[in-house]
């Protein structure tokens, strides 16, 4: 009898998305069938990672964001009734999934309403508290409300210090549901030939994404080395455009994006945690450029140099002579964390 396991990651850029591939290899591994459900470019980019595996499409949670960063807390509010709206539809579509697809489990990473009290129910996130300025504790207050309603709240971080979340994802008081994994990456560290200077990889949702992109790619024209440039625009083909000094693709699977990761000096990118976790895993040295109006990209940026280990600066005052900061600084590390999923999903098999 095949041990089907839903796993939902939130379609909120990439990054999500990303952290649950090593997820999705550990049920294959540990003899589980997963089943993916998510929508837009997280549905897409684990289509082209799993083109064996079943996917789902879930309801869209419609996160757009402002032109300007500072309206970012203005247009999630409004944006409200639309995400309320795809959670409801999402407890809805997961009941009759759970009949339809012979489901012994659920892996949500982010999805509220990815949940059942029919089976057993993990949640992930690296946000116990969530980061919205003077309204962080109501915020927070909600997500741990939500967070109680799985099994079990899955973070993938260590329950120490030094760790890579610091206020975002650990809480004064402890509560037995909540496991700290350690940092989940799909990349690997490997003895590559340096073939770039700067890498620089993109992500999240639009238009920001876009305005970044335009701006790099006129600004980085003045660094002096090899540029490769991830768009982290997922579409139907790859397409690779050659531009003085610097080479662009539209995306990368895991394995070219490994090996790029690798051959390359140092990173230019946002400061998703997925990254950050990415970075560590990977040893290198890089420089952030959070989304405006994100405060959990402001704090971990801010965060990490205070820490002594990666530059950042606001997307309006980036200059390519900011990345002369990335030596002074230490770069991420690994954790050596061994992540014991065998111990895990055993929270399936009762």
């Amino acid at each position: 009898m095949k041990k089907n396991i839903l796993v939902a990651p939130l379609n909120w850029g990439l990054g999500h998305a990303t952290r649950c591939i090593p997820i999705i290899k550990a049920l294959e591994s540990q003899d589980f069938t997963p089943i993916i459900a998510s929508d837009g470019v997280a549905l897409d980019i684990l289509r082209k990672e799993f083109p064996h595996l079943q996917t789902l499409e879930l309801p869209s949670y419609h996160i757009e964001y402002p032109k300007n960063g500072f309206f970012f807390k203005i247009k999630i509010f409004f944006n409200s009734p639309k995400m309320l709206e795809a959670i409801v539809s999402e407890k809805k579509v997961v009941k009759k999934w759970i009949k339809e697809y012979n489901l012994i489990g659920i892996i949500s990473d982010n999805r509220l309403g990815v949940r059942s009290k029919k089976v057993p129910c993990v949640f992930i996130t690296h946000q116990l508290n969530v980061m919205t300025g003077n309204t962080t504790w109501l915020t927070s207050k909600m997500h741990q409300y939500i967070i109680k309603k799985f099994d079990q709240c899955w973070v993938p971080d260590v329950d120490a210090v030094p760790n890579l979340t610091g206020d975002l994802g650990h809480l004064d008081k402890h509560y037995d549901a909540i496991k700290y994994i350690g940092p989940l990456s799909r990349l690997h560290r490997k003895p590559l030939e340096k073939k770039y200077d700067l890498m620089v990889i993109l992500s999240g949702p639009e238009p920001q994404r876009t305005f970044l992109e335009e701006k790099l790619a006129l600004e980085l024209l003045k660094y002096d080395g090899k540029i490769i440039f991830i768009k982290g625009k997922i579409q139907a083909e790859q397409t690779v455009v050659e531009k003085e000094n610097i080479i662009f693709y539209n995306y990368m699977n895991s394995e070219e994006l490994e090996i790029a990761f690798n051959q390359s000096d140092k990173i230019l990118c946002r400061s998703g945690y997925t990254t950050v976790m990415d970075l560590a895993q990977l040893g290198k040295k890089a420089f952030f450029i959070p989304t405006p109006g994100q405060y959990e990209q402001e704090y971990l940026a801010k965060k990490l140099k205070k820490e002594g280990l990666v530059p950042y600066c606001k997307q309006e005052k980036f200059e390519v002579n900011k990345l002369l900061e990335i030596d002074l600084y230490k770069g991420l590390s690994d954790f050596k964390t061994v992540v014991t999923w065998k111990e895990l999903f055993q929270l399936f098999l009762k």
